[in-house]
């Protein structure tokens, strides 16, 4: 089932949501080439090959098939993050979480979830999981994601978020979370 329209817009009072259009594509591409280099400087390799050029989750084609949500600045237009939702296991999600085909349908992989650095620090990323966790919940029984493995901090971040450990693969740790109606509306 693709997301056929967002239900709630509004993230807060300064954010707001909408489905990326081919028009995205420069931006949250820049803004993914912007975050690769502040990792690099900070000593990490994660999202390496985005500065190599690789990107493994396919960004323009997920646009097209209605998959990647733009964030903005309700005032300035100005783009804050973004994140895509993949309705079907990619190769590198195969790769990682096995074959195994029981909640394929069911499940939403997470990736490159990403925040401008002009707004980091201020809950931008929780805000959109939770954003995603609400537009998700009905329709998904759970989000798949992976993270690096080394950073304690995005373990934190997620774990923090309700995210269960599903072990570790090629230095990658896996995250699931299972969605339902009632338990994202009592946060909500």
């Amino acid at each position: 089932m693709a997301i056929a329209k967002i239900r709630n817009v509004s993230i807060s009072s300064n954010l707001f949501a909408a489905m990326a259009v081919e028009e995205d594509e420069q931006a949250i591409s820049q803004l993914y080439l912007h975050t690769a280099v502040w990792l690099k400087e900070s000593g990490s390799t994660q999202w390496s090959g985005l500065l190599q050029g690789l990107d493994h989750h396919n960004m323009a084609a997920a646009i097209r098939r209605r998959e990647v949500f733009a964030f903005r600045h309700s005032t300035s237009q100005e783009l804050v993050g973004s994140v895509i939702l993949q309705q079907q296991p990619s190769e590198w999600d195969r790769n990682l979480w096995g074959d195994d085909t029981t909640d394929r349908e069911s499940a939403v992989y997470l990736h490159r979830l990403v925040v401008n650095r002009n707004y980091a620090g201020h809950g931008i990323g929780s805000q959109i999981m939770t954003w995603v966790e609400h537009e998700l919940a009905g329709h998904f029984a759970s989000i798949k994601l992976d993270c690096v493995a080394f950073s304690t901090k995005l373990n934190h971040f997620y774990r923090q978020h309700g995210y269960e450990y599903r072990g570790e693969k090629n230095g990658y740790s896996k995250y699931q979370k299972w969605l339902t109606p009632s338990s994202t509306e009592e946060q909500g």
